[in-house]
C-alpha cells in the first residue's frame, strides 16, 4: 500500500476501528485458543483442524495488518463540520432525480473501504461519484450507466 492519504468518513473510520480492536481482542485469542486444542489432538500432519486454525490465524494477522496500514493512512472527514454550500464533497449525501422517468434516489460519498450499494454509499473513486463531485443543488449531471447515458438533477445535498 502507498503513502498517499485514503479518504474515510467518521463513521467508516469507527468501523474499522472496531474491527480491529475485535480482531486483536477476541479473534486472535479465540485463534491461539483453538490452535492449542488441535495441537493437543496430537500428529499435525494429518490434523486438520490444526491446519484450519493456522489458516484461520494467518487471515486474521494478515487483516490486522490490512486495517492498521489503512488506518494509518486515515484521512477523517468529518462532513458535519464542513459548511454547507450546496457542493458536492466527500462524505455528503446526494439526493438526485432522473430527468426521462422522475425516479429519486440517493447516494452517500464515502472511502472506498466503506462503499456498500445496498446501504446507498459510493465510492468517492466510483465514475458517478465523480461525475457529482464539484457540482451544485440544482444541476443537472449526465453519468454513463451500464443502461447508457442518463441525466440527473441534483434536488438536494445533505452534510450528515
Amino acid at each position: 500500500m502507498t503513502g498517499k492519504k485514503i479518504p474515510m468518513t467518521v463513521t467508516g473510520h469507527q468501523v474499522l476501528v472496531d474491527e480491529l480492536d475485535n480482531l486483536k481482542r477476541v479473534v486472535r485469542k479465540e485463534v491461539i485458543a483453538a490452535i492449542a486444542e488441535a495441537r493437543a489432538h496430537g500428529d499435525l500432519k494429518e490434523n486438520a483442524e490444526y491446519h484450519a486454525a493456522k489458516e484461520r490465524q494467518s487471515f486474521v494477522e494478515g487483516r490486522i495488518a490490512e486495517l492498521e496500514s489503512k488506518l494509518s493512512l486515515a484521512q477523517v472527514i468529518d462532513v458535519s463540520k464542513i459548511p454547507h454550500t450546496g457542493r458536492v464533497v466527500f462524505g455528503v449525501t446526494v439526493e438526485l432525480i432522473n430527468i426521462d422517468n422522475d425516479e429519486t434516489s440517493s447516494y452517500q460519498i464515502v472511502g472506498e473501504e466503506e462503499a456498500n450499494l445496498k446501504q446507498r454509499k459510493i465510492s468517492v473513486t466510483s465514475p458517478i461519484a465523480r461525475a457529482l463531485i464539484g457540482k451544485d443543488e440544482g444541476d443537472i449531471v449526465d453519468i454513463t450507466t451500464p443502461g447508457g447515458l442518463v441525466s440527473y438533477e441534483i434536488t438536494h445535498v445533505k452534510h450528515t
